[in-house]
């Protein structure tokens, strides 16, 4: 049992505690910030839930909170200004360093964009708004590209430099509720996953060519009794290096990828409770790993909220060279 444990990484003392609503390692260092129900993100306390985080740089980040705002953080001063609010809960929000916006996403089924370098207030720091056919659930950015998923399984691809009209409207090719979207680091395309245990692969290439490459594929399921059990996979998260990715599903597995040859590397030991969250370190040599209920089954008894800091591998999330001829491939 004790070796179990160790291979789940170390755990992090004083974890939130309600459920974790994501994860996030800076872009510069190993600092992690960490978003929660319980209204906290770091040393800061918001009037509602906070559902999502990021980092601008080592000494600030933003925060997506279910009292409809969008804040701006300073660390170890703890002090905290508003940029503005949605009028719904804001579910999710990111950083572009290619544009120095912030971006955000809300329930009340509009994009924001902010100016973050302005003057507090709404009218000198918001940029523009973008109505979407429903709410919004998750946004990736890489480079100047931003894309957005929400209910009803539309995903819009937006260019930051012009966020008048979307570059593409798509549907997704899964059938069930999208829970996470992520552009790939080399910013060809975007993993999607969602409630029914399965990841699609999608490329920004429209031509006949680039569409051939997508794919979807199960995961994060079982057979029991001679029935499929399937799980939310909640979280996604590319290796900075390899481009391989990890997801995270409500069955308490993270497993580890090879998108272009098709291929699972790795499965990490099973965590107490669902994986909410996955974020791998600048350098991908450390991965967090938020394990915590998602209440995917309705109010019950649950293992407590608890994030791990695993130490990365090579052997984990290299792509492993592609055989020549495998006719079990």
């Amino acid at each position: 049992m004790a070796g179990g444990q160790v291979s789940m990484g170390r755990e992090i003392s004083n974890p939130p505690t309600d459920g974790i609503s994501n994860l996030r390692f800076s872009n510069t260092s190993d600092h992690l910030l960490v978003s929660s129900w319980d209204k906290t993100v770091r040393e800061f306390m918001h009037s509602a839930a906070v559902l999502d985080c990021c980092f601008h740089d080592d000494s600030s980040g933003f925060s997506a909170s279910a009292d409809n705002t969008v804040r701006r953080l300073v660390f170890g001063y703890g002090r905290e200004d508003v940029l503005g609010t949605h009028d719904a809960p804001v579910r999710c929000i990111e950083y572009s360093y290619a544009t120095g916006q912030v971006v955000t996403g809300s329930w009340d089924k509009n994009l924001k964009c902010w100016d973050p370098r302005g003057a507090s207030g709404q009218e000198r720091t918001l940029v523009g708004t973008y109505n979407q056919l429903e709410r919004v659930y998750s946004l990736s950015v890489n480079g100047h590209r931003l894309v957005a998923a929400t209910a009803g399984r539309h995903v819009n691809v937006y260019d930051l430099r012009n966020m008048s009209q979307p570059e593409q409207r798509r549907e997704s090719s899964l059938k069930y509720q999208t829970r996470c979207v992520r552009c790939y680091p080399n910013q060809t395309g975007y993993a999607l996953s969602s409630v029914e245990g399965r990841v699609a692969m999608e490329f920004f290439d429209t031509s006949e060519a680039g569409q051939s490459k997508k794919y979807a594929f199960k995961c994060h399921r079982k057979s029991e009794a001679g029935r499929d059990i399937v799980y939310p996979v909640n979280a996604i998260a590319f290796h900075p290096i390899y481009g391989t990715f990890a997801t995270g599903g409500c069955d308490g597995f993270v497993n580890v990828w090879d998108g272009n040859n098709k291929k699972r590397l790795y499965q990490y030991p099973k965590y107490p409770s669902s994986i909410a969250a996955l974020s791998f370190s600048r350098d991908g040599k450390l991965l967090a790993i938020a394990s915590s209920y998602t209440y995917e089954e309705g109010e019950k008894l649950h293992e407590p909220d608890s994030i791990f800091v695993r130490s990365v591998n090579e052997v984990e999330v290299k792509p492993k060279p592609k055989m020549v001829a495998n006719p079990a491939a």
